[in-house]
């Protein structure tokens, strides 16, 4: 994670605390942070102390947030080949974290939520992405803001994934644009959303209705981007 913070441009790095055992190991990483981020050593309990439980890792870093990033100004940045994930009512930071790591694993370019979503940014949902959250570009709606008016204005195809979608995941035809769209498991999506969406399935074995929703985004972004993908053209024999 400390190699992905200090990787990225987004969210700045500000200081490291770090157990002495851990310096040499780091030193290639923390040589890269700027000269003005400080780097702080401590003994074990001492570290525990701070943080309020066994920091087993013996890292910890401070970094500020990026700034927020309207949703529109987020995808308007986007390439024309662009695939984007929209959770909605994600209040689970493990789920949230999952999502993201997701995102980073299959190349999404953006990802979008709602006002109700959890901060992807807590410190479990940090850990839990692996550090996707703090590699993959995000922005939240504000109240009242209308996410599949504002995908189909940037000429995306809001995909809605539900135990009751229309078309298993397997026959959706190529989409150039997609924005795969997700519910809190339980309820999943609103039925107004679902009403205005492509709805998609992942099928499932008989007497079992659904999957983890970071399994089921993990399945449904794969198809998506392969989707994606350009047919490779083979030469025609001489």
């Amino acid at each position: 994670m400390l190699r992905v913070l200090a990787g990225q441009d987004r969210h700045r790095p500000l200081s490291v605390l770090i157990a002495p055992k851990r310096l040499e190991k780091l030193r290639p990483i923390l040589d890269t942070l700027a000269d003005d981020v400080p780097v702080y050593l401590a003994s074990q309990p001492v570290l525990d102390g701070i943080v309020g439980f066994e920091l087993h890792r013996g890292i910890l870093a401070l970094a500020e947030r990026a700034p927020p990033v309207a949703a529109d100004d987020l995808l308007e940045s986007l390439p024309d080949r662009a695939l984007v994930l929209a959770p909605v009512g994600i209040s689970n930071h493990d789920n949230m974290g999952g999502l993201f790591r997701n995102a980073a694993g299959f190349g999404v370019d953006a990802v979008l939520l709602d006002p109700t979503c959890c901060d992807p940014l807590y410190r479990k949902a940090i850990r839990v992405s692996v550090g996707g959250v703090l590699r993959v570009p995000y922005a939240r709606l504000g109240e009242g803001e209308d996410l599949i008016g504002l995908l189909e204005r940037r000429g995306f195809t809001p995909v809605a994934l539900s135990p009751a979608g229309e078309t298993a995941l397997s026959d959706l035809a190529p989409l150039v644009r997609p924005a795969l769209l997700l519910g809190a498991e339980g309820p999943g999506l609103p039925d107004a959303t679902l009403a205005r969406c492509r709805t998609v399935s992942i099928p499932m074995a008989p007497g079992f209705d659904s999957l983890n929703v970071a399994v089921a985004a993990g399945i449904a972004l794969h198809a998506l981007r392969q989707g994606q993908t350009p047919p490779v053209s083979v030469p025609n024999p001489s």
